[in-house]
């Protein structure tokens, strides 16, 4: 079991996430992903499912077309962990490159 990040520690993990969201209401973070079309947004998908599987920790996400949709929290603490930041981590590289531009 990890412990639930609070105060300083919290606070430092989210400033290095760029693009993820506090999710209100909730002790989660979340991020949408975009990307050139479905085929593209499902390979990101299966890179990330066989992370999670590895180091058993599951994200909430859905997909819809080229869409991916991530929310991350740590069950087993009601909250936050360093686990989240990890899988928020893998998940921005896995996307690197892979991800659709932001329309002008």
């Amino acid at each position: 079991m990890t412990d639930k990040l609070e105060g300083d520690a919290r606070a430092r993990a989210l400033a290095g996430l760029k693009g993820w969201q506090e999710v209100e209401g909730r002790d989660a973070i979340a991020r949408s992903f975009a990307f050139a079309d479905f085929m593209t947004a499902f390979a990101f998908m299966g890179k990330v499912a066989v992370y999670a599987d590895v180091v058993d920790h599951h994200p909430e996400w859905s997909n819809v077309y080229n869409k991916v949709a991530v929310t991350l929290t740590s069950h087993d603490v009601d909250g936050i962990s360093p686990r989240d930041i990890a899988m928020a981590r893998f998940m921005d590289k896995a996307a690197a490159g892979l991800q659709k531009a932001p329309a002008a």
